[in-house]
């Protein structure tokens, strides 16, 4: 990357920031609702209650000793960061810390009778049997009397916006659906994107949510598929729940699932995607630095490599454009190209703004979003971008 003086790493240590919010008051709701959605019992009620004290009030400590990760949370800074107060280190590190150790809470990582439950399975299963999920799926007919081009168009549009659909982010925004997207997106690389599709290569698609943002991605990685603008497409997932709605493995089966017993346009999808699957054309990546409090600069080698080969990455969502950029204070005019010269290869992200941090945009954007909405535009999930590094 280019030489640039040192721009600060975001903390949650400010009343009033969005961070500190989600600190104090997204977390608190998120143990609440895990608490509420299972009949744990005495030993799971003792450990939410302790994780609700100490993400609030006390300090970080480290994972119990017979904890499988261990070292490598100690190599993720956790030796670092203990004893601190979780308003005091990097937010992307608090914040990924906070799931991991609410996952110890409820034991999924075991042994005993909830091992490998996950806590938030109610809430990513009640979205995929929603009304709002069968309307999107109808909608698919719809497509067919578009032409290819502007059917990729539409799908990709589909997966871009389908990042609102965020439990994590609705948890502590009730009103977040409700808001109206903006009309055009702060960032539009739409064009270069189509242009690194057109030689057949391997996609790489990092998700990030379950339920009504991977069906999306899944549609999309159907249609480039079946058109011939990719043979081979790799999934990157979570290998354990995180961060409310992220998708793991289970999470996609249970998307394709739902497609294929859906009627219409939809079911055909569904079970192409799942051909895909038992052929390898689609195949289910589920890295452990994918839950890595992180940069992607920091990511590993046999990841890098990886990575390194694809056509194109696409990178999804809120959480996965901050580790992408690094999850600083960067002026919104920083270039992109500049913040993600550290990634493998060809790289673009597709992102709702549910956060501060904002790199790529033009002067002029951002002068009209700050003063059209002060600095309320970051973290609305009302705007949205298609950012590209060839």
């Amino acid at each position: 990357m280019p030489d640039t003086p040192p721009v600060p790493v975001i903390l949650g240590n400010e009343p009033g920031s969005f961070p500190h919010g989600v600190l104090a008051e997204r977390h608190p709701a998120i143990v609440r609702q895990v608490r509420e959605a299972f009949p744990y019992g005495p030993e799971q009620h003792r450990a939410l209650d302790a994780l609700l004290e100490s993400c609030t009030k006390g300090v970080i400590e480290p994972l119990p000793a017979d904890a499988s990760d261990r070292d490598r949370w100690a190599a993720w800074g956790m030796d670092e960061y203990t004893g601190r107060s979780w308003f005091d280190v990097p937010w992307l590190w608090s914040e990924s810390h906070f799931y991991r150790r609410l996952l110890d809470a409820v034991g999924y990582f075991g042994p005993g009778p909830w091992q490998g439950i996950d806590p938030f399975r109610p809430f990513k299963l009640a979205e995929l049997d929603s009304r709002e999920t069968d309307e999107e799926l109808a909608a698919l007919d719809d497509l067919a009397s578009l032409s290819t081009g502007e059917q990729a168009q539409s799908l990709l549009h589909g997966s871009l916006w389908g990042n609102r659909a965020d439990l994590g982010f609705r948890l502590s925004d009730a009103g977040a659906e409700d808001r109206a997207a903006a009309p055009s997106l702060v960032a539009d690389d739409s064009d270069t994107l189509w242009s690194l599709l057109a030689d057949g290569g391997t996609l790489c698609v990092i998700a990030d949510n379950a339920g009504r943002e991977l069906i999306p991605d899944l549609l999309l990685i159907a249609h480039l598929l079946d058109h011939g603008r990719i043979q081979r497409a790799v999934l990157h997932v979570k290998p354990y729940p995180y961060y409310v709605s992220d998708a793991t493995t289970a999470d996609v089966v249970d998307a394709l699932r739902r497609l294929t017993r859906a009627p219409g346009r939809a079911a055909d999808h569904g079970r192409r995607l799942w051909s895909a699957m038992a052929d390898g054309r689609l195949t289910v990546r589920a890295h452990p630095f994918s839950c890595a409090p992180l940069p992607y600069a920091r990511m590993p080698d046999d990841l890098r490599e990886e990575l390194a080969a694809a056509a194109l990455t696409v990178v999804k969502g809120d959480l996965n454009y901050r580790r992408l950029v690094g999850d600083r204070r960067w002026p919104p005019t920083t270039p992109f190209a500049d913040v993600t010269a550290h990634f493998p290869g060809q790289v673009a992200a597709l992102r709702t703004l549910k956060s501060d941090v904002i790199t790529g945009l033009d002067a002029g954007t951002e002068a009209a979003l700050v003063a059209a909405e002060g600095q309320r535009w970051r973290t609305s999930g009302t705007h949205a971008l298609v950012q590209v590094r060839p």
